[in-house]
């Protein structure tokens, strides 16, 4: 005799459902409206329908930003995955030497955000900063205040210190699970290293890496605090994220453009990560 499944154990996430609820649904529902109203203050708003969001589509400013945001994220991917993959190639399995040492790459990924510009402006500090006087002691003059190209090389450095413990925990993660049989049968065809990494730990490791791959680029699309306290958006504008621009509108008490910029923004997040979703659909079919 089978036993019927219990329909009632949804019940069990009604709890952090409504958790969620109160802390994310009814901020975004208010944000929504806002978006739709000038406000001057929270008790004194005026009704202008879709006028924010036509004033916002309408700029090139926002393209521009789109622009410089999705040319971070790339890069960050570029970066971080073939970094984060061949740390996790070389970290040895089932050993207490590989745990130390993704005990080492996660601990950036406890550091507060707003501590992490900080701690690189202070190794950079022309006086006592231990990187910029390895600069000098090369002869390598770089200036992330002024020139984009070193400052965009700042922001990627950053960004990989601060996550690229993420990426090395997700494929080490992968790794691991790949059956023993598979490095035999290997060994036995005579397979490459390289033929190893390509026909059977890529493969297996790629449904963890794709999601990796959402993580790191949304949030590389959120990125904020890190560009903001480093170069405030410049030189001239070259790092003015849409993260950056957004607060700038929301430090500027500009709350009904604000709040549509921020819908625009979600709805961006968002379509990435249906996108995300369907690839992975995909890949476990």
């Amino acid at each position: 005799m089978t036993q019927r499944p219990d329909n009632r154990a949804w019940l069990l996430m009604l709890p952090a459902m409504s958790v969620l609820g109160i802390v994310g649904l009814v901020p975004l529902i208010a944000v929504f409206n806002y978006a739709f109203f000038d406000i001057f203050t929270l008790q004194s708003r005026f009704w202008v329908g879709t006028e924010w969001f036509a004033e916002l589509v309408g700029t090139p400013d926002l393209y521009a930003a789109l622009g410089r945001s999705l040319l971070f994220s790339a890069l960050v991917v570029l970066v971080q995955f073939p970094l984060g993959i061949a740390i996790a190639l070389m970290i040895p399995r089932g050993r207490l030497a590989g745990s130390l040492v993704l005990m080492l790459v996660a601990i950036p990924l406890v550091v507060p955000w707003n501590l992490i510009p900080m701690i690189w402006l202070n190794l950079l500090h022309p006086t006592y900063g231990t990187v910029a006087q390895m600069f000098d002691a090369i002869g390598f003059d770089f200036d992330y205040k002024f020139n984009a190209v070193h400052t965009y090389a700042l922001l990627v450095t950053v960004d990989t210190w601060h996550w690229i413990g993420l990426v090395v925990i997700l494929a080490y993660s992968g790794l691991s699970a790949i059956p023993p049989s598979y490095y035999q049968a290997a060994r036995i065809d005579g397979a490459s290293r390289a033929q190893v990494f390509w026909h059977i730990q890529l493969p297996k490791i790629r449904p963890v890496l794709l999601m990796a791959l959402l993580l790191r680029v949304i949030d590389s699309l959120m990125i904020y605090v890190e560009a903001f306290g480093i170069n405030a958006g410049g030189p001239m504008g070259a790092t003015a994220f849409l993260s950056l621009e957004l607060g700038e509108e929301i430090n500027a008490f500009n709350y009904g453009p604000a709040a549509a910029r921020s819908v625009l923004y979600f709805l961006l997040v968002l379509s990435v990560a249906w996108l995300f979703r369907v690839a992975m659909q995909r890949e476990t079919q």
